[in-house]
């Protein structure tokens, strides 16, 4: 009896201990990678002064990264790959290939298109890796995916924020060790997730491959409504944390007698977005995770459209707390439009979902990167970072266009 009874216990601890370590070897591989994905502009000064490249190259290689992140996303979509290998072979194999298109800026021999084409390919890697990494979430957590995901892309935050910190941190050392460092911990975190995250309990393995099935989400009207949501938010997202380092320096150029840290503020005003994705995942666990996630997009909406008035405020207190509760705000609804999506796509097909409205959602993002590049360079007026309240107010619009229609059918 006590044998039985000691190998049950045994049963329910093996049972058990996968769901306490999954999720923090998640998290912990996602950041290491993700660490890739700003890495170009954590060294930009670097680039610009090794390479003879224009000051508006800080919009270009963003861009870059975010179109080969699109095409990247297009191509895992389309051919269901996800759903149709291990995620976690794939993350794995991603990381590697992104590490070392990463490394490849090191490169004495680099032009503007050389880093160009490197950027390009570590962002096509990047879709192995970002919504891959959603998708072993949510195949092992149907329960609580809000919550999980808020960890998960928290640490994509702080990921994204890393490179900035590492800069700061290693000011004494040449910046190519910046680049290898990321490159490293992008191998160290598809090394773990490849050993020690097996396929999730919940997830369906595609049977074959479904050209259409991108197309076919969007004929749930929730479904829908949780992507136009994304996309409002997508628009603001990767532009404020490009732009961060030059909305430091802008000021400083209002405000002579004002010093920033660039490096350390851009590290604390993005990486600060990591801890309002894991309270928001939190939160949504007690109020409806769409109202969450409309209440954070409305306050970053309204932080884009009262920017200009905190360029001429004389408190560099002032403008440094504004830029942290942009950073707050700016990212809290994303895990929480990701929780939507994946909660209202079919299981088989789930993996595509996340892939497709990430695709979209980053194609956004490019017109808006260089749309205010542009406008950058018409005017020096700092009314430009209203544009992105544009994003917000269609994606609000949306959702609450969703919601009259539920209730009058509720009702």
């Amino acid at each position: 009896m006590d044998k039985h009874l000691s190998q049950d216990l045994l049963s329910d601890f093996n049972e058990m201990k996968p769901s306490k370590i999954i999720l923090p070897i998640i998290v912990l591989s996602q950041f290491c990678c993700t660490s890739l994905w700003f890495a170009g502009n954590g060294v930009m000064g670097d680039l610009v002064s090794t390479f003879g490249l224009s000051e508006s190259a800080v919009g270009h290689l963003t861009s870059a990264v975010q179109f080969g992140f699109i095409v990247g996303t297009l191509v895992f979509a389309i051919l269901s790959i996800s759903d149709l290998f291990s995620p976690s072979k794939v993350f794995f194999w991603c990381a590697v290939l992104g590490a070392l298109f990463n490394l490849g800026m090191i490169w004495e021999g680099n032009g503007l298109a050389s880093i160009l084409s490197f950027r390009f390919f570590t962002g096509f890697f990047l879709a192995g890796i970002y919504p891959v990494g959603m998708k072993i979430a949510a195949d092992y957590y149907e329960k609580g995916l809000g919550k999980s995901l808020g960890y998960l892309v928290g640490a994509l935050v702080v990921g994204t924020a890393f490179p900035h910190l590492l800069k700061e941190m290693t000011h004494a050392l040449s910046w190519k060790a910046v680049l290898m460092a990321t490159s490293f911990l992008a191998v160290l975190g598809g090394a773990l997730m490849v050993s020690l995250v097996p396929d999730g309990p919940f997830r369906k393995p595609g049977q074959k491959i479904h050209l259409l099935a991108f197309l076919k989400v969007f004929q749930n009207k929730t479904f829908r409504s949780a992507a136009f949501g994304y996309f409002g938010h997508m628009w603001e997202l990767y532009t404020f944390w490009a732009f961060v380092p030059i909305i430091l320096q802008t000021y400083m150029l209002v405000h002579p007698n004002v010093s920033f840290n660039i490096p350390l503020l851009s590290f604390i005003i993005i990486a600060i977005g990591g801890l309002a994705c894991v309270l928001g995942g939190y939160v949504a666990e007690v109020l409806e995770t769409k109202s969450v996630a409309f209440m954070a997009l409305l306050f970053s909406c309204i932080c884009c459209l009262i920017s200009p008035l905190l360029f001429i405020q004389d408190s560099e207190v002032v403008f440094v707390a504004f830029l942290i509760f942009c950073g707050l705000v700016v990212i809290a609804d994303s895990p929480l439009f990701s929780t939507l999506v994946a909660q209202n796509a079919s299981p088989e097909i789930k993996g595509t979902a996340l892939t497709i409205v990430n695709s979209i959602g980053f194609a956004i993002t490019i017109i808006s990167i260089q749309l205010l590049n542009e406008m950058r360079i018409w005017t020096s007026s700092n009314m430009v970072y209203m544009i992105l309240a544009l994003g917000p107010i269609l994606g609000l619009m949306a959702m609450a266009s969703k919601n009259k229609v539920h209730n009058a059918v509720t009702k």
